[in-house]
Formats: C-alpha cells, structure tokens, sequence
C-alpha cells in the first residue's frame, strides 16, 4: 500500500502530531545541552580570551538561563502551539550569544566562528528541523556573524582570505545542515509511513479477527439450534411411532382385559354358591381381582392420554385418600423387600388433576423407587426408605418423593423423561413410565423435576395447582 501522507488527512495530522511529541522531546534534550555546554565553554574563554573571560561567561550564563526557560516553557502547553518557535530558538540563542562574544573580541579575525559552525551541527542532530526551518536558522546565523562583524568594523580591515575561509565553512556547514534536515525528514516520514501501514494492518487484523469471531459464534449457535431442531425431529418420530406402537398395544391388552372382566363378573354371580364360611376370602380376591383389572386399564388409559395430549377431566383431590389407593398397589413389593414407605402430606392438602392420572404418576414413581431399591447394598444399620412430603406454597402443591436408593449418574438425569430411555435391564422396563408422568403432570399446569446425588438419594418433584384458577398447562 502506497501511502501519500500529503493526501490523507488522517495520515497527515497523524504524522503532524508524531512529529510535534518527537520534537518536543528532543528539545528537551537541545534544552539541557544549552544549560550545560555554554558555561563550560567558560574554560575556553579563560586560556583564549582571558581578559574577556569574565565578560563572556556572564553571557554564556545568560544563554544557559535563556535555555531554562525554554525548558520551562516546554513543560506548559505553550510548547503544543509554539513549538516551531521553541526549535527556533533553541537553535538560534547560542549561536546569537556566540555571535556577541566574536563581536566583543576580534570579529572576522576570532577563531570563535567555528562554535556556530558546531551549534549548527549539534542542534541540527538533537532537535529535528524540518528543511525550511534548518534554511532559515542557518541563513539567520549566517546573518548574525556578517552583523557581528559589521558591528565590529572588522570587515574592511580583516583579509580577505579569511572572510573566504571562515563565511566557506559557515555556508558550507549550513549546507549540511539543510540536506541533513532533508534526508532526516525523508527517513522520518518513511518510518512513519511504515508504522502507519503497521497500525493500519494490526487494526484491520483485529477488526477482521473479531468478524471471525462473531461469525464462529454465530455458526456454532446454529450449529446448536440444528442439533436442537435434529432432537426435536427425532423427538417427534418416537412420539409417532409410540402412537402406532400403543395403538396396537391399548387393542392387545383391552380385548383379553375384556374377556377376563366378564368372565370375573360370571365367576363373581356362581359365588353365591360357595358356602358362608368361604365367602368373605372369595370375595376378597375377586375385589383383589377387579381393582387388578382396573390398574390395567388405568395404565392403558394414560398411555392413551400421552399419545393423545390434552386436557384431562381434573378435580380437587385430597392427597390422603391417592396416597392411601397408591401405597396398596405397591404395598406387596414394599414388603417383599422390606422398604419402609413414610407418608408426611397434611389431610387436607388438595392437588388440582384427574384422579386416575394422578395415581398413574405415583405407582410409576414408586415403582421406579422400589426398583432402584432393590439394585443397591446398604451399610450396617441402614434400610431401604421412600418418604413422601407434601405441603402448599400460596396456590400450589409440593410432592417430593425420595428415596435412599443408588441415585441417578447426572449425565443422565436429562434423559429419564425422553420416551424408551431406560436403565433397566432388557424385559425389565420399556422407557416409558416416567415420560407418561412427565407428559400428564404438564397438561395439568405442574412441573415435575429430579434431583439426585450418586449413591446416596433420588428426590422428585411434583410441582402441582391446588385449584382449578391457576391450572394451566405448561408447554
């Protein structure tokens, strides 16, 4: 990239304000040089000009105080408007007080012409003139040496060979200075150009690199929304292939579940032959019987009413009398394993929800616990416990139900409500249990939720209404 400085006003004031702090420290260094060098030039006066030497160090004293006050003057913020000036004069006082002592000793005749010619060349290479600026100082000393020896009435008087030689070395010093000024400035503005184009570049880079990272961000949100919208799809084709799968399971199970119900109710009628002493057993396992009959068809009811969302026939029911109907499903595997079922719920405390959809999410829990109870070892002194909680929040019912099982792996705690996930050993779960609670607590407005530590416990969460005005089912 090609850089023209001259039409880029951007670049320029850039390079303009390089310059100027580059300057600025530089004539610092002009500054300190002048306050130093000129008043040790007092040893020079005393074996050059020992008569004038005290003349002239009260001069060079001066100078050195002209320069502290330029030191001064660079440390307000005159030197930002001025500092063209200020180079100015730092490169012109001690040629002006050089220029005074050849005119108080012998004008054309002094050896002290060669100090403008170091003052040229020592100011040149601390403070960076510009070309026009390194022009004016040496036509302007150049100026001052010819008024000194003017002054002094030398110019007629000295020869001419030494006019020649000390005005040849003068211009040709200022000569230097001004192609050094140029070369300077031509180096300067090649360095600045380079560092320009570098700062550009790094700026573009980051620019670019940040582009790039909100481009990456903006593909790996997508990339997320994909894998979301692949598990929605596959999400989908469960639940339609669950559709067919329990179309034709509802059909299997209810047409024998019909036969055997009939065939229960002519069984119930010829027991009235049975002699009186043998009829409260026999009609206790037919009502065992029956009631068994029905949790079948329960089940396949809420299998039905997952495949088939929508709200459900609800009302307020205590949470004792569900709890009681529960606890004696699962009554003869809580004792087959010795598992103790501890029951804290208030009687009076109510959940808002179908009475046969409710029981169906509790035998599932239950069971799920129950099994879960049976695959762990306890330490001496421990048994296997289910404790179930409930208490009521404003407008709401909480249900915890906890058990001292092995708990869930938490890698997997977010699949447990995927339909067909299951941990179970094959022909010993289907996948299906808790995603019908899942689907069933939403539809009545609640949230179900598990929290779970690895070997210690596993604790759901029904999160239920208590009253049909704030029953509305989650999404």
């Amino acid at each position: 990239m090609n850089l023209d400085i001259k039409t880029n006003p951007e670049a320029l004031k850039a390079y303009q304000d390089y310059e100027r702090s580059t300057n600025l420290r530089h004539l610092d260094i002009g500054c300190w040089l002048i306050m130093t060098l000129m008043p040790a030039g007092a040893i020079l006066d005393y074996f050059v000009y020992p008569r004038k030497a005290p003349f002239f160090l009260v001069l060079r004293l001066i100078c050195a105080a002209c320069g502290a006050v330029v030191w001064l003057l660079l440390r307000t913020s005159i030197r930002e408007k001025f500092d063209r000036l200020l180079c100015m004069i730092v490169g012109l006082t001690p040629a002006f007080f050089m220029c005074w002592m050849i005119y108080a000793a012998e004008g054309a005749a002094s050896t002290y012409y060669a100090g403008l010619n170091l003052v040229l060349l020592g100011v040149s290479f601390i403070v960076r003139w510009s070309v026009d600026l390194s022009l004016a100082i040496s036509l302007s000393v150049i100026g001052m040496y010819l008024g000194a020896c003017f002054l002094q009435g030398s110019i007629a008087s000295a020869p001419i060979g030494l006019w020649v030689n000390n005005l040849y070395f003068l211009v040709v010093t200022a000569v230097f200075v001004v192609i050094s000024g140029w070369v300077q400035r031509s180096l300067r503005v090649r360095e600045f150009i380079l560092n320009y184009q570098l700062d550009q570049n790094k700026r573009e880079l980051e620019t670019t690199n940040s582009k790039l990272a909100e481009q990456n961000e903006a593909l790996n949100h997508a990339n997320r929304e994909i894998k979301a919208a692949e598990m929605q799809l596959v999400q989908a084709e469960k639940m339609s292939s669950l559709g067919r799968f329990s179309a034709g399971l509802m059909h299997d199970i209810l047409n024998p579940l019909n036969y055997s119900k009939t065939g229960l109710f002519a069984l119930r009628k010829k027991s009235r032959n049975l002699p009186p002493e043998l009829q409260p057993e026999f009609d206790t396992i037919l009502t065992d019987i029956k009631d068994g009959f029905d949790r079948v068809q329960e089940i396949v009811q809420g299998l039905r009413n997952f495949t088939h969302p929508g709200k459900q026939a609800a009302e307020a029911i205590p949470l004792g009398e569900i709890f009681k109907d529960a606890r004696r499903f699962v009554s003869g595997s809580l004792k087959d394993d010795n598992i103790s079922l501890e029951l804290d719920v208030p009687t009076e405390l109510k959940v808002w929800i179908g009475r046969n959809d409710f029981s169906v999410v509790l035998i599932n829990i239950l069971e799920n616990s129950i099994d879960a109870l049976e695959t762990k070892t306890f330490a001496p002194g421990e048994t296997p416990a289910i404790a179930i909680v409930g208490r009521g929040v404003r407008d709401r019912t909480l249900i915890t139900i906890r058990d001292n099982g092995p708990g869930i792996k938490p890698e997997l705690i977010a699949k447990i409500f995927d339909p067909f996930f299951t941990t179970k050993d094959v022909g010993k779960g289907t996948g299906l249990g808790l995603s019908i609670c899942f689907g069933i607590i939403r539809s009545y407005g609640g949230i179900i939720s598990v929290n779970s530590e690895l070997g210690k416990f596993c604790e759901f969460t029904l999160d239920l209404p208590a009253n049909e005005a704030v029953a509305q089912p989650q999404p």
